[in-house]
This record gives structure tokens, C-alpha cells and sequence, in this order.
């Protein structure tokens, strides 16, 4: 966001209040010739509020829209401003991604559970890595005891690559990758393996992460000071921007900041902020906003509160369009839509009652196909425990499956469109995005906003407030704090074997053993120099130093050493 931009989102806030602040005579006239009456002698039914406290009423209609709405503001599907959708026959022109999560254990383990979600239908891929790969260290680090291979699979080098897609052809399918501070590394990995596959990178499709930002915000997983990763994705942008066409750079996530405790509201604000940022930061590389902005996607979080999470979702689609327009002149209606991937929310996961989870994860699922998703992730209903059992995702799988063949909702676009509540409800999201977007720019953008632990702050203090409502029961968690049930041990649940550590080690040093040292140690030396010349792009010399079979620790560590490490602020 740019300095002069300020008074660009104070008018757009100003717009959504004049949008909200309408009278409705015949909501007060309902009111107390109907409602009051009826509710004469009950008890006070008490203040709705959604996640992101948000007061709703009883009912609404038509006078909660403004004049001409619909013509400016809602649209047709696959138009400007995208609000019904970004594709004008959604899911009858072709059915969401259907991604379940998985990578656990040795790259072994991991092949084999894609290879089984693939002859179960899903139709795209969806990696998760260990805590030692996300950190950017070795299965023989000290700091990776312990955690090999236990929330996600272990990748030491290019080998274990290798054997994650072993049989897979990476031409015929997408894959997602959720790495973020290594990303660069990672997605080096995978062309490596596509170039040894004879995959042209005109073929190559698939997203990696790679949002630090909402790292420095929400999950905590940073190697370096926040300058020097932005860098890093800057060359990853300005690389496959110019070499891999299909190839989606950055997942812009809000999923983690949801995780983290906020509201709805604050996951559409910081996540489109942080957008708004790599919009800026490829700019200012020199790549025009039609050219690169495209392959930039995002990654949303479908909670329990169904038509928050609904509205959200249209709410999203509405300003991405409107500012890449407005804001950064975008000329192709392809530039403005947002696309998106969802993943159920794993924080109305209870280790309580964990078949409950099946019916949270299909209401969750049919509120993100119901919002316009491009892709979906059902949570497994024993995650609360351990990482999914093959039973457990199979079920999770098959739920999407149900919703996609048998429940009618994909066969019309947006079906929601034109509730009253919906659409007010989508207006009044903006409305909550615009405020914070204010506030940010008014700090001096995101990248201050979090160096100085504003957002930070603001999550946190909503997630508080959250956990008082449970614990005062003024909000249900079914099983949690009402009708709980005494249970021991309810399900079978996957574990990861310590043996998996002891023969990713034992493949890390055959690969060292076998390699051209030499080859590597030039490798990593021509990957400093670039990384202390700001004007070299530093993508060419990590794919060299990965094809070398320098370790992620290796290559991790040369950025250690040139950009040194970073702390965040203490919030008070």
C-alpha cells in the first residue's frame, strides 16, 4: 500500500458506512406490531453476535440493500465485481479441486497416502511438511529431534522429493505445498523433479505458499528478518512469472490468522492487506499488475458460522476486485478475480466426542462451496488427535464427494445471491475490511503494522474474548461445555513412528556420501554472492545449489548467515 493511498480507503469506508446507515420503516414497524407482541411475556432471547461481533437482527429485507445494489455492487457471476463468483457457470462448467491435506513421516509414507487419496478421486495434491522442513533445518539437525516426519513429511534435499512423487506425474496434476519460509527451496525442489520427470514448465501447475507474512502474524514459522524473506518471494515472483505460467507463487493465507483466534471480519482484512503488499512489492519490481497479479492466490478458512463465512468469502471477492481496478489500474477482468483455495476450520476440531467433527467439517465444507471456493480441504475427524488415519480421510474425502454428486448445490452459480441477509451481510464485512484497512495505512502498511504488533494484538484479544464465551458458556461448543459425555480413548488414531527420524537420517548421509562436494560448496558460495547483490535474482542459483543436492539446511543456512535472524515485538 502506498502512501498516497490513505485517503483511497478512507473514501471506500466512507462509501460502506453511507451503504449500511439506511433507515428501514418496515423492520420498525415489524418490530412492534409483530415481534413485540410475540415476545411479550418470553424470556429475552439475549444479542446475536457472529465471530466478528457483529449484532444481527431477526430478519431483513429489501430496504437493508442500497439503490441499486444489485447492478452495482452484486452483479452476475463471472463479472466485475465477482461478488457471485469468478466463472459464470462455477461448478457446472466444472466441479472445485478437491485437496486433502496430507504428508506425514518419510517421503515413502507420503507417496503411498497420495497415491491412495488418487485412486479415491481427489484431484489434486495438498503437502504438508514437519516442523524441521518449515524451520529450514536438517533431519539430522539437533533441533529436529523428535519432530521428523510427525505434523507433516520430512524433506532434507532434493532426494526426498524425488521420492514424494515417485510414480506421480507432475505434468497430469496440480500440487499445493505449504511451506513457507523455505519456500523458495521447496519450490526449487519441484522443478527439479518435474526437469528429471522431462516435464516442461509450460506443464507445471500448483501453488506454494509462501506468505510470510501472515507467518510474522499468525504462525510463527520465520527463518529471517521480514526484508529478506519479502525479497526471497520477490525474486520467486519475478522467476516463475517469467518461466513457469501455471505456477501459483503465493497462497496469501488467511487460514493461519483464523487459527490463530480472529474473527472473520479481521481474517478478510489482514489476509487482503497482505495481498494488497506482494501487489506492491511485485510492482515496484518492475512486473506489470496484469502480468504477475494473476497467479497470485489466496487460502481462507471455512468456520462453524455459516453465512459469516459465506458472506466473507463473497465479501473478498468483491474488494480484491474493486481495488486492483480502482486502486492499481488492472485492465484484465482476469487480474481482479480472486481465486481461492478453503480448508474447514481445525480449531472447531474437539478431541471431545470426535465424530461430531464429521457434521462441523460437512457444514464448514458447504459454506466454502456455497461462498465460491476453487479448491477445498475437509479436515479428517480425528486431526484433534493426531494426523488423519486413512479411514478418517477417506470419510472427510467422500464428504466433499456427497456435497459435489447428490445435495443439487453446485448446479446453479451462487445460490445465496440476493438474500437480504447474505448481501447485507456481505456489505457489512467490507465495511469491518475498509476500517481496518485505515487503520493499517494510517500505521504505515502491514509490514509496520506487524513489526509493531498491532495485528498481532488484535487477534489475540479477539481469540481471549472468545475463550471467556466458551468458559462462561455464553458460546456452545457441543460435547465441550454442553452435553459432555465421559470417554476413554474414542478413537484409533495414526502414529508416527520414531524409526521414521532413523531412516531419514541414514538416507541424508548416503545422499552426501554420493554427491559432488565440490559441486556444492561452489553452489553455496554463488548463492551468497546473490544474496548480498540485491540486483542479482536469487531463485537460479537455489534451483543450482538444489540440483547439487545441497541440503535445505544448507541452503537455509547461507540466508542465516547473510540476513541473520529476527525477533518480534513483545505485545502489550
Amino acid at each position: 500500500m502506498s502512501g498516497k493511498s490513505h485517503s483511497f480507503w478512507e473514501e471506500k469506508l466512507k462509501e460502506y458506512k453511507r451503504l449500511l446507515e439506511r433507515e428501514n420503516p418496515e423492520y420498525g414497524e415489524w418490530r412492534s406490531g409483530t415481534l413485540s407482541p410475540w415476545q411479550k411475556n418470553k424470556p429475552a432471547s439475549g444479542n446475536f453476535e457472529n465471530s466478528s461481533g457483529i449484532s444481527i437482527k431477526e430478519v431483513y429485507n429489501g430496504s437493508d440493500l442500497p439503490d441499486g445494489y444489485e447492478k452495482k455492487y452484486l452483479g452476475m457471476p463471472g463479472e466485475y465485481p465477482f461478488t457471485r463468483g469468478v466463472y459464470p457457470d462455477m461448478y457446472r462448467g466444472r466441479k472445485w479441486t478437491m485437496r486433502m491435506f496430507s504428508g506425514f513421516g518419510t517421503p515413502e509414507d507420503t507417496n503411498k497416502r497420495l497415491k491412495y487419496l488418487i485412486k479415491h478421486g481427489e484431484s489434486g495434491l495438498s503437502i504438508a511438511f514437519d516442523m524441521p522442513t518449515l524451520y529450514g533445518y536438517d533431519c539430522d539437525s539437533q533441533r529436529a529431534e523428535g519432530e521428523v516426519g510427525k505434523c507433516g513429511v520430512n524433506v532434507t534435499s532434493l532426494k526426498d522429493m524425488e521420492v514424494i512423487f515417485k510414480g506421480i506425474d507432475l505434468g497430469s496434476v496440480s500440487t499445493s505445498m505449504t511451506i513457507n519460509a523455505p519456500a523458495a527451496v521447496l519450490t526449487a525442489m519441484y522443478i527439479a523433479v518435474a526437469k528429471k520427470q522431462g516435464v516442461p514448465m509450460s506443464k507445471l501447475s500448483g501453488t506454494v505458499q509462501a506468505d510470510i507474512l501472515k507467518e510474522y502474524i499468525a504462525q510463527k514459522e520465520w527463518i529471517y528478518p521480514p526484508e529478506a524473506h519479502l525479497r526471497l518471494i520477490r525474486d520467486m515472483m519475478v522467476y516463475c512469472t517469467e518461466n513457469i505460467p501455471r505456477w501459483n507463487y503465493i497462497s496469501i493465507s488467511g487460514y493461519h490468522i483464523r487459527e490463530a483466534g480472529s474473527s472473520a471480519a479481521q481474517e478478510l482484512a489482514f489476509t487482503l492487506a497482505d495481498g494488497f503488499y506482494y501487489i506492491d512489492l511485485g510492482i515496484k519490481a518492475g512486473l506489470n499488475v496484469d502480468d504477475f497479479a494473476p497467479r497470485l492466490s489466496f487460502f481462507f478458512n471455512s468456520s462453524i458460522n455459516f453465512f459469516e463465512e459465506i458472506a466473507k468469502m463473497r465479501a473478498a471477492r468483491r474488494i480484491w476486485a474493486t481495488v486492483l481496478r480502482e486502486k492499481y489500474g488492472a485492465k484484465k477482468p482476469r487480474t481482479m478475480l480472486l481465486r481461492f483455495h478453503t480448508q474447514t476450520s481445525g480449531y472447531t476440531l474437539t478431541w471431545q466426542q470426535p465424530l461430531n467433527n464429521i457434521i462441523r467439517t460437512t457444514i464448514e465444507a458447504m459454506a466454502a462451496v456455497l461462498g465460491g471456493t476453487q479448491s477445498l480441504h475437509t479436515n479428517s475427524y480425528d486431526e484433534a488427535w493426531a494426523l488423519p488415519s486413512e479411514q478418517a480421510v477417506k470419510i472427510a474425502l467422500r464428504t466433499q464427494q456427497i456435497i459435489a454428486e447428490e445435495t443439487g448445490i453446485p448446479d446453479t452459480a451462487d445460490p445465496l445471491g440476493g438474500s437480504y441477509y447474505v448481501e447485507w451481510l456481505t456489505t457489512k464485512l467490507e465495511e469491518e475490511a475498509y476500517r481496518y484497512f485505515d487503520q493499517i495505512e494510517k500505521m504505515g502498511g502491514i509490514l509496520e503494522a506487524v513489526k509493531k504488533g498491532y495485528i498481532q494484538k488484535e487477534i489475540a484479544s479477539t481469540s481471549y474474548r472468545r475463550q471467556m464465551r466458551l468458559e462462561s458458556g455464553e458460546e456452545v461448543m457441543v460435547g465441550v461445555n454442553r452435553y459432555q459425555e465421559k470417554e476413554d480413548a474414542p478413537i484409533d488414531i495414526l502414529r508416527i513412528s520414531q524409526k521414521a527420524q532413523e531412516r531419514q537420517v541414514l538416507r541424508n548421509s548416503k545422499v552426501k556420501s554420493e554427491r559432488n562436494e565440490k559441486a556444492v560448496i561452489n553452489s553455496l558460495n554463488e548463492l551468497e554472492e546473490a544474496m548480498r547483490n540485491e540486483k542479482l535474482n536469487t531463485m537460479p542459483y537455489i534451483l543450482k545449489a538444489v540440483e547439487n543436492y545441497a541440503t535445505l539446511e544448507e541452503i537455509s543456512n547461507v540466508g542465516r548467515k547473510v540476513f541473520g535472524s529476527w525477533k518480534e515485538p513483545v505485545i502489550v
